[in-house]
C-alpha cells in the first residue's frame, strides 16, 4: 500500500515563514519616563511653621492651635525664667500668642517664626515685670549681678524638691534674670548661640558671657547634678498645654465668628 497523499494533492503544501523584522530602536521620545514612587501617607513631612502661618493668614484660624501645640514648651520656658510664677506665666504666654496673632500680618520671615514668637514671649514677660515693678528688664541689668544671688534653698525647700528636675528649677530660679534667661534658652531649649542673640538682642559675645556666668552659679548651687538633670526642669504638661490653648483659641475663634 502506497503513502496515504496530504491534503489530497499528493505533495506537502509549505507555508511561507512571516519575516520577522526587529524594530527600530527606540528614541528619546519613546523611552517610558522613570517610574517614581509616592511617598507613603504616613511618611509625609508635617507642614512648616511659615506653611501654617500662610495658611493662617489666609484665614484658617483654627490651625493656630498647631502653632501653639508645637512652641509651647520653649515659650513657657522663656516666660517662665523671667516671670517665675506658673500661673502667671500662663497668663502672659495667652497675652503672647493673641499679640502674635494680630501680628502675624506682619512676620517678614526675616528670622525663623520660632525666633519671632519666643522674642515676642519675652517683651510680654518682660512688659508685664515693669507693670508690678518687681525686676529690671534683662537687657538693662548690669552685668556684675552675682552679687544678686538669692540665699540657697533652706532645707524645707529642699525636702520638699525630691526630684532632681524640681532642685535645678528651684537654683535656676534663684539666678539673676539676666543668666537665667541666657541658661533657659540655651541649656534647656537648646537654641544656638546665633539664635539666643537675636530673642535677647544682644551679641553673640555678650550671650556667651552670660551663659558662662549662669553655668558657673549653677555649679555652685548644684555641683554636679546640674549636668544631667537640666533638660527635665520646667516641663510643660499637657493639662497647662490644653489650658493656655483653649483659652487662646476661645478667643480668636470667637472674634472670627
Amino acid at each position: 500500500m502506497g503513502d496515504l497523499p496530504l491534503g489530497g494533492s499528493g505533495a506537502v503544501e509549505q507555508t511561507e515563514a512571516t519575516p520577522v523584522t526587529s524594530a527600530p530602536p527606540a528614541t528619546s521620545n519613546d523611552r517610558m519616563p522613570p517610574v517614581q514612587a509616592t511617598p507613603r501617607a504616613g511618611l509625609e513631612s508635617p507642614p512648616s511653621d511659615e506653611e501654617i502661618v500662610a495658611r493662617v493668614r489666609a484665614g484658617d484660624v483654627a490651625l493656630f492651635e498647631v502653632l501653639m501645640r508645637r512652641h509651647n514648651p520653649r515659650l513657657y520656658r522663656v516666660v517662665r525664667s523671667v516671670i517665675r510664677d506658673e500661673a502667671e506665666a500662663e497668663d502672659v504666654m495667652q497675652q503672647a500668642y493673641l499679640h502674635a496673632y494680630t501680628a502675624l500680618e506682619g512676620f517678614a520671615g526675616l528670622s525663623s517664626f520660632a525666633t519671632w514668637l519666643t522674642r515676642i514671649g519675652l517683651n510680654e514677660a518682660l512688659a508685664r515685670l515693669r507693670k508690678r515693678r518687681w525686676l529690671e528688664p534683662v537687657q538693662d541689668l548690669p552685668e556684675n549681678t552675682e552679687s544678686m544671688m538669692e540665699p540657697a534653698p533652706n532645707p524645707e525647700e529642699l525636702a520638699s524638691a525630691r526630684e532632681t528636675a524640681r532642685m535645678v528649677e528651684l537654683a535656676i530660679d534663684r539666678l539673676p534674670p539676666i543668666h537665667r534667661t541666657v541658661l533657659m534658652l540655651r541649656e534647656i531649649e537648646q537654641l544656638s548661640t546665633e539664635e539666643t542673640a537675636a530673642i535677647l538682642q544682644v551679641s553673640e559675645d555678650a550671650v556667651k558671657v552670660r551663659l558662662h556666668r549662669a553655668r558657673q552659679a549653677l555649679r555652685d548651687a548644684l555641683a554636679d547634678m546640674a549636668e544631667g538633670s537640666a533638660r527635665e526642669a520646667f516641663p510643660f504638661f499637657a493639662p497647662r498645654c490644653d489650658r493656655v490653648v483653649n483659652a487662646v483659641m476661645a478667643r480668636l475663634l470667637g472674634d472670627a465668628a
